[in-house]
């Protein structure tokens, strides 16, 4: 089994990226071989990247993670939506504004990732999760949108793919009053999520062929 994670560099004006960190700390699953990659915080490259790198590695599982200052906790997307609308730049200083991600695709892509039992799991095992129903509108959603587009339309085997949103770490600098989340928790909470996707791929197989 190929498992690619991926994560954003740092973007905003600030010095890190919690996905990113994240990232750095994860190890493969049982049985597997688990492939890095940092994309560019951007509109158009970001999912360029991620698209040659899913046709050279053609992953079983496809896991995207992305910072979301303000949240509390790990949150597993269900959605990605046919929309861009910046609040900021992004970090080739373009902030589209009501603009479809791709003009003659789907309004919104569902992920086939069983969320709700995932994060069930790890609530039960007493991490901090929660399902989400909305990547925003930003580079996030954006390369979650591209990348469930490309699972569907361009691969042929099923892969695997969900967006996760990470909290600002603690330590790490950022506006006041925002939640933060200790990294050895945060890096835990991703660890036994990547597990169990990837045990769930495993037990799920007779189903998929």
């Amino acid at each position: 089994m190929k498992i690619l994670v991926t994560a954003f560099d740092a973007f905003g004006g600030e010095e890190v990226n919690a996905s990113g960190e994240i990232l750095s700390r994860l190890q493969a699953p049982a049985d597997s071989i688990l492939v890095r990659q940092i994309l560019p915080t951007q509109f158009i490259k970001g999912p360029e990247v991620l698209y040659a790198r899913l046709a050279e590695e053609d992953p079983d599982i496809l896991l995207l993670l992305g910072q979301a200052g303000g949240r509390s906790a790990v949150t597993p997307e269900r959605i990605a939506i046919n929309c861009m609308d910046a609040r900021i730049p992004d970090n080739a200083g373009y902030a589209p504004c009501d603009i479809p991600v791709d003009p003659d695709g789907p309004d919104a892509y569902l992920t086939d990732f069983p969320v709700r039992a995932a994060v069930e799991h790890l609530k039960a095992a007493g991490f901090p999760v929660a399902v989400s129903n909305t990547a925003g509108t930003f580079v996030c959603n954006c390369l979650f949108y591209r990348a469930m587009q490309y699972v569907r339309t361009r691969t042929a085997h099923r892969v695997l793919c969900d967006f996760v949103h990470i909290p600002y770490l603690t330590g790490q600098p950022h506006a006041e009053n925002l939640p933060e989340l200790a990294p050895d928790v945060c890096a835990a909470t991703v660890q036994t999520l990547l597990d169990w996707a990837a045990q769930y791929y495993s037990e799920t197989a007779k189903e998929r062929s």
